[in-house]
């Protein structure tokens, strides 16, 4: 006898075998009708699977309106689309089709380079395998059976990926619908209809065999899928108003920011305006610091590849790093993944007592990782990068309060900035990863301490995500939503009982019982990279900055020659009182003038004339609001704006769109 318990509790018993279909069909036709996927015990299954035969299973039926079945629903559309590429077009090799956070992609290696010209033939052929509405059908094999049907579909990279990715599974699965068959993981929804019509196409772009740039060079083809119209439709227009406001675009229009192929792919050339915004952001960062007793600390770009072997970057990041340079004398150094195990030699540096901590060290330090070229994206994905980093260094009783305040900081530096929609992720260690350093007792002890902390706060929106964390320890990340619904991950703060440890780097101090105790370490960047930070404020601004931040604050603009000499006073003035100001003496009209600083997205202009040079005034133009009535005193003007500065005012936030969560893949695929 099968008990099937309900999530209200409620329980249907059943003594033949059954499916969780079959279990919502008992409750109501429409019911079953609407379910696209269930999970039982926790686990999300196919709808037509058999339930156990005895026992007691919690099940959960998941329809439309659950967000969990819409992730299985671009799943099953992915496969529904490389079924339409290998219709249309002859000897197409699958790779891998995962979904992301806001879509699903597929990559295919075929002769045909397809184009955005070939959307609208494969999205029709997509609608006519939903609309003979095909089941998907699952079918688990043994090894090498699976190996066997895939060398009969001539599928290259499922044959090697059995071989190699999967040489220690017994048992595969394939899903198959129509005449499509592929080697998946799942889970999918129960036939092609489900997914409706509201898919869409939206790019094709170059991808590698596994991210080897060595390997076989395939096209990746990105989609959407919504169970709504509507939902697909605001999803398109946030889209384009994403393409609007692209860092990459706004960048070269704004002067902020180059990259050049002879420096390399992935490093970026802040130009002078740039350099100002990051200036000013650096700037602040650092008056916050010295506020909370910060003590800043300069450190190499390089150091010896036994430093980051003791930390452990070396062997968790090695993916990801650059070739260690080899010395004559045999010594390898490495292009400085990290700043952590830098400052842990400045900590090291001589003997620290208990009166000396919290040890606060704080450093705009660069840092380098090798992504792959396909992964490189403007200043958001980049090889090299500055973090504001700082460790603190404290005893283990100190270490709520630090933490607290780490977490604070980052609160006010978002504020100043309008970001004030975000939710916080403890990312906390997968227990089945091997990926991580320490034992079990130290990270409870230190995933209890974060999360107590934390809790305390009542920071919004908290949830804790198992796998997330760093390799050495328990963190909580910012994740903000831009002014057009998107989620990045910015600041974060992380909490290292690893580093310190015996094992690593045997960190002390000597404690009030006259003996050596160990240090714990907190990392925290309220940023984060500085490239990927600015890029994202771009975007979020669509690089209209708030006034504090804007690289020039203000234009001075003259109606006619007459007024030139006036114009440069007041220009003077402004620069006088530290404002970054410029002017506008060309003998164009002054309609011209005006559209030419919009443009550019200057906050404020102020325009002079004659009139103005007799009374001591200028007219204030606003980006905002366009032109003030009154013409303002100088010394008035100038106070105005240096009032906004200082209050650090944002006054343009567009209003929040639907979250879209950063693309990331899905494990459904194999």
């Amino acid at each position: 006898m099968l008990t099937v318990i309900l999530p209200d509790g409620s329980r249907k018993q059943f003594d033949r075998p059954v499916s969780s279909f079959d279990v919502a069909n008992e409750i109501g036709a429409r019911l079953a009708k609407a379910t696209v996927v269930a999970e039982v015990d926790g686990k999300m299954v196919d709808l037509h699977s058999p339930l156990p035969t005895a026992g007691e299973v919690n099940l959960r039926l998941l329809t439309k309106k659950d967000p969990e079945a819409l992730a299985v629903m671009r799943h099953s559309a992915a496969h529904v689309m490389a079924q339409a590429v290998m219709r249309l077009y002859d000897g197409v090799q699958l790779a891998f089709g995962p979904t992301t956070g806001s879509g699903f992609y597929y990559d295919m290696r075929l002769e045909h380079p397809i184009s955005e010209e070939d959307f609208p033939k494969i999205e029709a052929e997509m609608q006519k395998i939903v609309k003979a509405d095909e089941r998907f059908e699952r079918r688990d094999v043994p090894r090498d059976e699976a190996l066997a049907l895939c060398r009969e579909l001539k599928q290259d990279f499922k044959v090697e990926h059995i071989e190699t990715g999967l040489a220690d599974e017994k048992t595969l699965s394939f899903y198959r619908q129509g005449e499509f068959v592929d080697l998946c993981r799942g889970k999918h929804i129960p036939s092609t209809s489900h997914i409706g019509s509201a898919f869409k196409l939206l790019s094709v772009a170059g991808a590698y065999w596994k991210g080897d740039s060595d390997r076989e060079q395939l096209q990746r083809l990105y989609a959407t899928a919504f169970f709504d119209r509507a939902e697909l439709d605001a999803h398109l227009e946030q889209l384009a108003e994403a393409k609007r406001r692209d860092h990459r675009v706004l960048g070269k229009q704004l002067e902020l920011f180059t990259v050049s192929q002879l420096v390399g792919s992935g490093l970026i050339l802040w130009l002078p305006k740039g350099a100002i915004l990051r200036q000013t952001l650096e700037d602040y960062i650092k008056s916050e610091l010295r506020k909370r007793g910060y003590e800043a600390v300069y450190t190499p770009n390089i150091g010896k590849v036994e430093l980051y072997e003791t930390s452990g970057h070396f062997p968790y990041y090695s993916d990801s790093q650059f070739p260690p340079i080899e010395m004559k004398d045999g010594e390898r150094y490495l292009l400085k993944p990290m700043n952590c195990p830098h400052h842990i030699m400045i900590y090291q540096a001589k003997p620290r007592s208990y009166r000396d901590l919290p040890v606060r060290l704080a450093e705009f330090g660069t840092v380098y990782r090798f992504e792959q070229s396909g992964e490189l994206s403007g200043m958001t994905r980049v090889r090299g990068f500055t973090q504001d980093d700082a460790h603190i260094f404290c005893t283990e009783e100190q270490v709520a309060d630090e933490f607290r305040n780490c977490l604070e900081m980052t609160q006010t530096v978002l504020a100043s900035l309008g970001m004030n929609d975000y939710r916080v992720r403890l990312g906390f260690r997968d227990p089945k990863s091997d990926k991580y350093v320490g034992g079990d007792a130290v990270w409870d002890r230190a995933e209890a301490s974060l999360k107590a902390v934390c809790e305390s706060m009542n920071l919004p929106d908290m949830s804790i995500e198992p796998g997330e964390a760093a390799f050495y320890g328990p963190k909580a990340d910012f994740v903000v939503t831009d002014c057009i619904g998107r989620e990045w991950q910015l600041g974060t703060v992380q909490l290292d009982y690893n580093l310190p440890s015996k094992e690593r780097f045997g960190l002390e101090y000597i404690g009030a019982d006259n003996h050596p105790h160990r240090p714990v370490m907190i990392h925290r960047a309220p940023l984060g990279s500085l490239e990927r930070f600015v890029g994202v404020l771009i975007e979020h601004f669509a690089g209209a900055f708030p006034l504090w931040l804007a690289p020039e604050q203000v234009r001075v603009l003259t109606v006619s020659e007459k007024s030139d000499a006036y114009g440069r006073e007041v220009e003077k003035l402004l620069a006088d009182a530290g404002l970054r100001v410029t002017g506008d003496y060309r003998g164009a009209k002054l309609n011209a003038k005006i559209r030419d600083a919009q443009v550019q997205l200057i906050p404020y202009m102020f325009v002079v004339g004659e009139r103005d040079r007799d009374n001591r005034t200028v007219a204030i133009r606003d980006r905002l609001e366009g032109d003030l009535k009154e013409p303002f005193p100088i010394d008035a003007a100038i106070a105005k704006l240096k009032e906004e500065i200082a209050a650090k005012t944002v006054r343009q936030v567009a209003a929040k769109q639907p979250a879209v969560a950063a693309d990331r893949e899905s494990q459904n695929e194999y």
